[in-house]
């Protein structure tokens, strides 16, 4: 049996930016001096309808941008909670920008803000309430 060289990636087989997945649409995340934020351009086989990207895929981008935000600090936590608010439609192939910072700390609960823009229009935002895994 074959073993693989540990990732220095916290989830590596995640589907959105997971190095060792090969369906993963390898989100990259860095910090900005204002949040973490990634790049990412969208493709046809994440439309829902006729050239949208689907909500639930846009979902999942803002909610792996509040958990990247979260790994770049050294913290290791699950979503407890996802509200996102959809603004405008988002175009299936565009080039986005996905941003989160941390809003809120106690104990081992984290609360936080992801935005995902198309130039500088936020299309759609997301609050999140997180906690930290057990070591």
């Amino acid at each position: 049996m074959k073993r693989e060289t540990p990732s220095p990636h916290p989830h590596p087989h995640c589907l959105l930016c997971g190095d060792r997945n090969p369906q993963s649409l390898q989100l990259h995340f860095d910090d900005d001096g204002e949040g973490r934020v990634s790049r990412f351009k969208g493709r046809r086989i994440l439309q829902g309808y006729e050239g949208i990207l689907h909500g639930g895929v846009i979902a999942s981008l803002l909610d792996s941008a509040m958990t990247n935000c979260l790994f770049l600090q050294g913290i290791r936590a699950v979503t407890g909670e996802l509200k996102v608010r959809y603004r405008h439609p988002v175009p299936c192939y565009a080039e986005l920008l996905l941003r989160a910072q941390i809003v809120e700390t106690r104990g081992s609960f984290y609360e936080l803000k992801a935005e995902l823009l198309l130039e500088e229009r936020i299309m759609a935002h997301a609050d999140a309430k997180f906690i930290r895994l057990a070591d």
